[in-house]
């Protein structure tokens, strides 16, 4: 029988990862995630397929879009084995009780699972390292390697009996300032890939570091508050790193740090634990003493009256705090009160996506409604957009069009591939890839993805149906 794929979410959209493999009588999900960004309603609706009937759950990494509605599946009837890195099944339980905290806030009368749900969820959760030769059942067995995205990220190589297919999971924007280079999948037949930047690129790896330091010198001079809304896992840890290194090096002068995300708090803790999955630099850095997640002006915020109290802070200060598109947390509490003064900086460092508050903001608009008391209009208060408003997408955890690109050609051959606009037109190598599936991505960014793999390395791409079974021959 040959293995089969359905695609029940994840499709036209950059959240929501929840994708179907049928083989040998047996179901494997890849990854059940929330959609975000304005579409939060539909996660209350019925799953279409009987979670009772599935056999396995792999997780690819432990963001909300990958595993938001786990325990929605497991309070639905889901009894079968959850597989992931050690690392991701840590980072998923403060994930979900944050998540379930923010529900009960934003839908007091409805939520998706609860305390119970999550504890079930990581009863029948398993975490496996990478490289591990997984025997799922006959025929059939799963090995991870590392995506570079996030801290346990993983890309899921599950092979059929004489079929391959690599779910990429969301692929790291290598090098990183922590973790190591994406690893790349050998002799797969499929690929089922990202898209969230498959039509853009980010500025180069040396632009990021300097755009962030003037950014807040900018900042600074203007003796205001310089908010950057960052996401708990990866993206906060980045710029704790980069702060503290810009001020060992004294390239911007020391100012108050507020970390105010108690859920990014606890990531850190974690990371910490984990500094194994660390690149060989940040190690060396490590053993010599440095805490890279730490420096005497930085000041972990604990409650709510705790970052409150911070607008009472006067002069020039930096607060980082979640959710990274301003999607409820802290974060919108300092923006309503930031956005409208002219000497504050908000700095913006991962994607946005469409429908979110931070999307409102990254557009340009000159007005924005936020979820806090005041002036409210739809039961959120009209907001005037005054700050400075910097957007740096070289921070992001995410592949860029070009090195999503790299990295389908570099799955594709056996040995050192040229570069990619050469590939085509050396002809070496046969096609080893058959098909590249690709998803998490807003429309125009997976359809523009495709049309390169096709035109630049004559390799089939599609842009899948939703609902809809593709046969792997």
């Amino acid at each position: 029988m040959n293995p089969k794929l359905i695609f029940f979410g994840g499709v036209g959209s950059t959240t929501g990862a929840n994708i179907m493999l049928l083989f040998n009588d047996k179901k494997l999900l890849v990854d059940c995630g929330l959609l975000q960004g304005g579409k939060e309603q539909k996660n209350f609706e019925p799953f279409k397929y009987d979670p009772r009937s599935v056999d396995f759950l792999l997780v690819t990494h432990a963001h909300m879009d990958h595993i938001g509605k786990i325990p929605k599946l497991v309070r639905d009837g889901f009894k079968g084995k959850i597989i992931s890195t050690s690392e991701t099944m840590e980072l998923a339980k403060p994930m979900l009780e944050d998540a379930l905290k923010v529900m009960k806030a934003r839908h007091p009368n409805q939520t998706l699972f609860d305390e119970g749900d999550i504890t079930k969820t990581l009863s029948l959760w398993e975490g496996r390292s990478y490289g591990e030769k997984i025997n799922l059942f006959e025929d059939c067995f799963l090995q991870m390697q590392n995506a570079g995205h996030i801290l346990g990220s993983a890309i899921c190589n599950v092979t059929c009996g004489d079929k391959k297919i690599s779910f990429t999971g969301d692929l790291g924007n290598s090098p990183s300032p922590l973790l190591p280079d994406t690893e790349i999948p050998k002799n797969s037949d499929y690929i089922v890939m990202e898209s969230v930047y498959g039509d853009r690129n980010h500025e180069a790896k040396e632009e990021r570091r300097e755009k962030l330091k003037q950014a807040i010198l900018n900042g600074v001079k203007k003796s205001g508050a310089i908010v950057i809304p960052a996401f708990s896992i990866e993206r906060t840890q980045v710029l704790l790193y980069e702060i503290n290194n810009m001020f060992e090096d004294k390239e911007i002068p020391e100012v108050p740090v507020f970390l105010d995300s108690p859920l990014a708090e606890k990531v850190t803790h974690i990371y910490q634990k984990y500094q194994k999955d660390f690149k060989e630099l940040v190690r060396e850095e490590i053993k010599k003493g440095d805490d890279i997640f730490d420096f005497p002006d930085l000041n972990i915020v604990k409650s709510a009256r705790e970052s409150a109290d911070i607008e009472k802070i006067t002069g020039a200060k930096i607060i980082l705090a979640g959710s990274g598109m301003s999607e409820g947390g802290r974060v919108v509490n300092h923006e309503a009160n930031y956005l409208p003064d002219p000497n504050a900086t908000i700095i913006l460092v991962g994607y946005q996506s469409v429908g979110s508050l931070g999307r409102a903001i990254q557009d340009g608009n000159k007005e924005v409604f936020i979820e806090t008391d005041g002036n409210k209009s739809n039961g959120k208060e009209k907001v005037k957009v005054r700050a400075t408003i910097e957007n740096i997408t070289g921070y992001s955890s995410h592949k860029d069009s070009e090195h999503l690109l790299e990295f389908v050609e570099n799955v594709n051959k056996t040995t050192s591939p040229p570069t990619p606009l050469l590939a085509k037109e050396r002809g070496e190598e046969k096609n080893k890839l058959k098909r590249v599936f690709v998803i998490m991505g807003e429309p125009k960014s997976s359809l523009f993805l495709c049309q390169r793999i096709r035109d630049y390395l004559d390799i089939e791409a599609i842009y899948p149906e939703t609902d809809k079974e593709y046969k792997l021959d």
